[in-house]
């Protein structure tokens, strides 16, 4: 054993101060990663003696509970008195929450260093303070070793200046201790002495961007845009390209989500649009997860919300249906004291349709009258969170059992506690599949183990039994406003996974629907409610007091009009529609009526002929091919040339169905000027649209992949040598 006068006679000042910079190489992965980034960081605030107090008290709760043969430090069962008037403090509790979250991680390297300088054979220390001393010696190593800075008006608590002082006196030699730590496990620093799960968490926590849903109750989007330039912000495709820059980007899946780089979050905090609820810091899997449903309803569907967390994600889900007439059921919020708070907090952000139940989700029966026209069930179970890179962060927003920092701050949970909250979660999703009137459920958690997520999923398809009239549950795609075509191809199977990253926490979402009843009829309203949702109605509103359509009929064809002076358009139009016989009787009596056609001819014409719809400039033929008798038996043309250009009563329109017509080879005189008693040289056709009359030089082209049903008349039958 090393005598502590020997080891102070062996070092002196100028190596200590060597062995000092040694063992102030940080611990925490936060520094080692901002190395990296080209972002400056300032130096770190000192934290009030209230903040040690609370962190103290938070690491006695949650710290590593040992065998009583491996137990090297005794933290006794007393808690600290803390100031009440930072108690309910918001930021303080984040803070006392960090730092004994972080003096989680290291409490065995932290215990062995307080060993190794014989700190407590030195003195005598109540059983009581041990808390708050390794909570002091994590801030004091991450200082360096440097002196507490704080300012003259700041209270102090006496256990804090004791346990200080104590510190300060075995400076040197906790010094000491820490770089023979370091050396022992042959480490750059002793944060690579953390396993590398938690290394890893440490690395995208210190890089992980800030996400915010914007408030549209209270503020459009355009208004944030241009409330952000004023303040400096410019809109920028990816953060990740502007860490040092006072930027922001908007969302790929999510058209109301903004990203922040994190160095902005203190000055953030303190800007208008976050102080009014028109900006809300969140994770984004939450943001997801309501989007989902939003994406899922019609107009007046319900959407039950199940394990709600945060109060947001129900502001934030209450917010995307304010257009509709929907309701947002919340189950679980049992403390009336929370009840009003929650009520305080909706209408200070804007929301208006949020109804609260009191029952737990399990004890609510599946056929409560309240939630008939509940659609949509949104499930976010209680999970490992074992996809967050900072679970502090991610549970005090999102009110989760602190309890788990103990397993995370280690890297992750043991089995049989997953099982458990595999156990509650599969009930949960079961339960939610017994709601007849349902039809979409959305499960959602912050977990990347399989036993959580697909697991869960697949074992509650499997056990489900809709009955006969019940449709049952399968798995869908993700929903298309919120991922893009080539991340719904790589969901191969179906469900919609967020891997941890730089950029995200991890998160798992699986959607399942029901088969739609045939016998049900989708209205207008709902159509459009989901193409709304979808982001195909731009622009266009929607209206909220569209009533319910009724099945539709088959209408019946309208009556043909009578005919309209002035618009040959529109009477064109009004006799689109009517049935052949009638079109033969319009042709008939115009032939008559035109060219006095003979008998014979007339009923030839009279065949019935097949309608087409399309435009009158569309070639239309007959059903039958003209035979060649036709032709023979049609009198010559030059007797009746003259009623083709005598005057028609002026203004007189005559509705026909456009048709085309081709008639035998005919006679006519190609000038207006009175007629002509010779023969023209050329035969011509004769198209008949409406109540024109049109000449072809040729014979009509048949359309394309069209056969020809009629043999067109050539000129050899009347004239074997047309050139004579």
């Amino acid at each position: 054993m090393v005598d502590p006068k020997s080891e102070m006679e062996f070092f002196d000042q100028e190596n200590m101060e060597e062995i000092s910079q040694l063992a102030s190489l940080e611990m925490s992965g936060n520094v080692v990663a901002k190395r990296k980034s080209s972002t400056v960081v300032l130096e770190k605030p000192s934290y009030p003696d209230s903040v040690y107090v609370m962190a103290a008290n938070i690491f006695q709760g949650i710290r590593l509970q040992k065998s009583p043969d491996k137990v090297i430090i005794n933290y006794g069962n007393e808690l600290l008195e803390s100031s009440s008037t930072h108690t309910e403090d918001e930021s303080f509790q984040r803070l006392s929450y960090e730092l004994a979250f972080s003096t989680l991680k290291y409490q065995d390297i932290l215990e062995s260093i307080l060993i190794d300088s014989y700190i407590f054979s030195s003195t005598t220390i109540a059983d009581k303070l041990n808390s708050l001393i390794i909570v002091m010696l994590y801030d004091f190593q991450d200082r360096k070793f440097l002196p507490r800075v704080l300012p003259n008006d700041e209270e102090t608590i006496p256990e804090v200046q004791e346990v200080e002082n104590l510190l300060n006196s075995f400076k040197t030699k906790l010094a000491a201790a820490l770089a023979r730590c370091r050396i022992k496990h042959d480490a750059l620093s002793i944060y690579h002495i953390l396993p590398e799960t938690v290394r890893k968490q440490e690395q995208r926590a210190s890089t992980l961007p800030l996400y915010a849903w914007i408030n549209t109750a209270k503020v459009s989007l355009e208004e944030v845009y241009i409330n952000l330039r004023r303040k400096g912000y410019a809109k920028v495709k990816t953060v990740t390209d502007h860490n040092d820059n006072k930027v922001y980007a908007v969302d790929q899946h999510c058209y109301n989500v903004l990203i922040f780089p994190a160095h902005l979050k203190t000055e953030l905090l303190n800007i208008d649009l976050i102080k009014d609820y028109k900006i809300i810091f969140q994770d984004k899997s939450r943001s997801l997860a309501v989007h989902s449903v939003k994406a899922l309803m019609n107009m007046d569907d319900d959407v039950l919300m199940v394990n709600m967390g945060s109060w947001y994600t129900v502001a934030h889900m209450a917010i995307l249906t304010s257009g509709n007439t929907s309701k947002i059921f919340v189950c679980g919020i049992q403390s009336e004291e929370k009840d009003s708070d929650a009520k305080k907090l909706f209408t200070k952000m804007g929301c208006e349709n949020i109804e609260i139940l009191h029952e737990t989700f399990l004890s609510i029966d599946s056929k409560d009258h309240r939630l008939q026209n509940v659609k949509v069930v949104l499930l976010l179970p209680r999970c490992s969170s074992l996809g967050v890179s900072n679970p502090v962060e991610f549970i005090l927003n999102e009110h989760e059992d602190t309890s788990l920092l103990q397993d995370l701050s280690q890297g992750g949970l043991p089995k049989d506690k997953l099982q458990i909250f595999a156990q509650d979660q599969f009930e949960q999703l079961t339960h939610a599949m017994k709601f007849t009137k349902v039809q979409a459920i959305v499960y959602c958690t912050c977990s990347v183990s399989e036993e959580e997520n697909e697991e869960v999923v697949k074992k509650a398809l499997k056990c489900q039994n809709p009955g006969v009239k019940i449709q049952p549950y399968r798995l869908s795609p993700p929903v298309l406003p919120l991922c893009s075509l080539k991340e719904i191809e790589l969901s191969v199977d179906r469900f919609f996974r967020l891997e941890p990253s730089d950029m995200t926490n991890g998160c798992f979402l699986s959607i399942l629907t029901r088969e739609r009843d045939p016998s049900e009829t989708v209205s207008v309203k709902d159509v459009l409610a989901r193409a709304a949702a979808k982001g195909l109605l731009e622009g266009v509103e929607v209206g909220k007091t569209l009533k319910r359509d009724k099945k539709r009929k088959k209408p019946k064809a309208p009556p043909p009009r009578a005919p309209q002076h002035g618009d040959p358009v529109r009477d064109h139009l009004a006799v689109v529609g009517n049935d052949t016989g009638n079109l033969q009787m319009k042709i008939s009596e115009f032939l008559h009526r035109e060219s006095k056609i003979s008998t014979a001819a007339r009923t030839s014409l009279t065949a019935k002929v097949e309608p087409q719809v399309g435009t009158s400039s569309q070639i239309r033929k007959p059903s039958k091919p003209l035979s060649t008798p036709l032709v023979r038996s049609v009198p010559r043309p030059i007797e009746r040339q003259t009623n083709f250009v005598r005057a028609r009563p002026e203004g007189k329109v005559i509705p026909l169905k456009p048709i085309e017509i081709v008639l035998p080879p005919v006679m006519f005189p190609l000038s207006s000027q009175g007629p002509r008693f010779q023969m023209p040289a050329t035969h011509f056709y004769y198209r008949f649209i409406g109540s024109k009359v049109g000449a072809l030089s040729h014979p009509i082209i048949p359309r394309r992949k069209e056969k020809v049903k009629e043999s067109i008349p050539s000129s050899l039958v009347r004239h074997p040598r047309p050139w004579l």
